[in-house]
């Protein structure tokens, strides 16, 4: 077997490989590019237009929801004034 110097060199490989590895490989460089698209894909910058659609779908949503809430109570008190 080796020495203590032989042990502390062993541990040192062991020690540093691991760590330049992990440092050579995340570097932000190799992977802004990929993450930039993918960001880009999976939220798309907002379109006015969309949004306009959006906010129009919305607000006839709640006319609808308000008629039918209204047309609820009436029969409601309709009934309570019987």
């Amino acid at each position: 077997m080796g020495g203590w110097k032989m042990e502390v060199t062993k541990m040192a490989i062991y020690m540093a490989f691991p760590v330049t590895l992990f440092h050579l490989f995340n570097q932000p460089e190799l992977f802004e590019g990929w993450v930039t698209q993918v960001r880009r894909e999976l939220y798309p910058p907002e379109n006015k237009m969309h949004r306009e659609e959006i906010q129009e779908c919305i607000r006839k949503m709640r006319e609808k929801d308000d008629k039918k809430l209204l047309q609820l109570l009436e029969e409601e008190k309709k009934k309570h004034l019987v």
